[in-house]
């Protein structure tokens, strides 16, 4: 199996690389379904506190790569050979696809904060930090996962500062290449 790891911090244009995939026919995974499910499993509502407390504890009871975990299971239900998995947020979680489903290639995804925060504010999603403070809290939290070391260890970045349609043409460029490499390594 060939593996596309999508990397970014929240709101730095993961989402486009997302839809740009699923036009390709890719299967997605999306890895914070699993702190999702996970939470309103746990009666608890989709806050920003909330979210980052679930996938917290999923990593203190069952390791550092316990989200991927969870979402191998799904993934191997798959019969395609080339997947996208959306939000990877550690080093452990990317070895540990390495080695339970094949070939892995990171992709990151960047955007300074202040365009993230604006991001955030105008989609208004369940468990978006509502103010910079809690912004910032979900950022630290994210970084103490792993994601910096993931984005930094990424085979390609994309820098999302610029329009929707740029951002889309990168996408595209990227994932040519990717599908390049998986074709070449059948």
């Amino acid at each position: 199996m060939f593996v596309i790891c999508v990397a970014g911090m929240p709101a730095s244009g993961k989402g486009v690389f997302i839809e740009e995939a699923k036009k390709k026919g890719l299967p997605v995974y999306v890895m914070g379904d699993i702190v999702r499910e996970e939470t309103l499993r746990r009666d608890l509502k989709l806050t920003s506190h909330n979210l980052n407390m679930v996938a917290e504890d999923l990593r203190k009871k069952y390791g550092k790569a316990a989200i991927a975990k969870k979402i191998v299971e799904k993934i191997r239900e798959t019969k395609h050979n080339t997947i996208i998995i959306d939000g990877v947020r550690s080093l452990d979680e990317i070895e540990y696809f390495k080695k339970t489903l094949g070939e892995t290639i990171i992709v990151a995804i960047h955007a300074s904060p202040k365009t993230r925060f604006e991001r955030i504010r105008k989609r208004s999603r369940p468990g978006d930090p509502k103010t910079w403070e809690e912004f910032v809290e979900r950022d630290l939290v994210e970084l103490s996962f792993g994601l910096g070391n993931v984005i930094a260890l990424a085979d390609y970045m994309i820098v999302n500062e610029g329009s929707l349609n740029e951002l889309r043409r990168e996408v595209e460029k990227i994932l040519e290449k990717c599908l390049k490499i998986t074709k070449e390594a059948k």
